[in-house]
């Protein structure tokens, strides 16, 4: 059923959307989609810096060998 909306289909729906809706709460709403996004890359981010650091720490954390005293 949703393979044959199409372009004119999307058009329809994004007419009908910005009439019952307005074009301030539509643009409110996305800038709330956006921030969002940018909040979720953020934390993914973070949380990749994080498992990197540890990953780090945990190397360094190895014993030397008398061949790395040298």
């Amino acid at each position: 059923m949703l393979n044959n909306i199409g372009l004119p289909g999307l058009l329809l729906i994004a007419v009908v959307v910005l009439v019952l809706f307005g074009r301030g709460k539509i643009s409110s709403l996305m800038g709330e989609v956006g921030k969002g996004i940018t909040a979720f890359k953020r934390g993914v981010k973070d949380e990749t810096e994080e498992l990197e650091n540890k990953l780090d720490t945990a190397k360094d954390v190895t014993p030397e060998t008398e061949k790395d005293k040298a």
